[in-house]
């Protein structure tokens, strides 16, 4: 062999292995590329679960100012709400929905306001004191409730005009006694009460102390108060069905859980809870 045939085939050799170094490399680059894609994207999983979870985790104390009709079934809710989310506490002020609303505006500490009617939550939203637009998430009716066994044999709103009954009615500022003197007057009838209560539970209990042979005040309540009190129904209630609004408040110390408790009102669970209260869907 001539010693310039033995230069070439040296030459050729030295080439093969600088390209298989090469190639060599380029494979352990591409390995440690993917793996530190695969780390980082098992980092960026990590990282988006753990926020999940946090975003989550709710706690502290949810106070929510409802009206007084919505005691019975919103109790149930908190409960629940409790049990869903522990270190959770719900506390309740139920009462008159504009006297709610007063105590809104006048710098009382809720994070949730839940009325009976547009008009008193309308009183929260022009002072600028709700976060965001309310939402209707229930409706009620008028119902008429006597001593158990109704004695009276009231059959109808104006069975109540009789000068010889004892009748209670809710204020006129209250939902519940505006949308009663809603129904009388699309009735045109004339009725005065033996006294004017704050609240529709008020009204109710005139009747279930027997300080009262009847009342007008909300299905919902007739339900709740079980045997303590009788139902009439009435058709001029159709004329005067309430809207129930609620919203979170603009200076809600706790956002987070003033939100998932209206989630839960608002839920297919939340109505059904209503629904078997009495309440109409909205």
């Amino acid at each position: 062999m001539t010693r310039t045939a033995r230069r070439t085939r040296r030459t050729r050799r030295t080439l093969q292995v600088a390209g298989a170094g090469a190639a060599a490399l380029l494979a352990l680059s591409a390995c440690s590329s993917s793996d530190d894609d695969a780390s980082d994207s098992s980092s960026a999983k990590s990282d988006a679960s753990a926020s999940a979870s946090s975003a989550d985790k709710l706690s502290g104390t949810v106070t929510v100012f409802a009206a007084a009709s919505l005691k019975e079934s919103f109790t149930t809710l908190g409960e629940q709400f409790e049990k869903e989310h522990p270190g959770t506490k719900v506390t309740f002020s139920f009462g008159g929905s504009d006297s709610l609303a007063a105590s809104i505006t006048g710098g009382a500490p809720a994070d949730v306001f839940a009325s009976a009617s547009p008009k008193t939550m309308k009183i929260v939203t022009d002072a600028g004191d709700a976060s965001g637009t309310p939402a209707t998430f229930v409706r009620n009716e008028l119902e008429i409730a006597t001593l158990p066994g109704n004695p009276d044999k009231i059959a109808s709103l104006k069975d109540l005009t009789k000068s010889d009954l004892k009748v209670v009615l809710c204020d006129k500022e209250v939902p519940c006694g505006a949308a009663a003197e809603k129904a009388l007057d699309a009735s045109k009838l004339k009725l005065t009460p033996v006294s004017y209560e704050q609240d529709v539970k008020a009204a109710l209990t005139k009747v279930e102390l027997k300080e009262a042979d009847a009342a007008v005040v909300y299905k919902t309540d007739v339900h709740a108060a079980g045997d303590k009190v009788e139902g009439v129904e009435f058709p001029e209630s159709d004329d005067a069905i309430n809207d129930y609004p609620i919203v979170p408040l603009k200076d809600a110390q706790n956002t987070a859980g003033a939100e998932a408790f209206i989630a839960l009102v608002q839920s297919a669970e939340g109505q059904k809870v209503l629904t078997e209260a009495g309440f109409l869907k909205p």
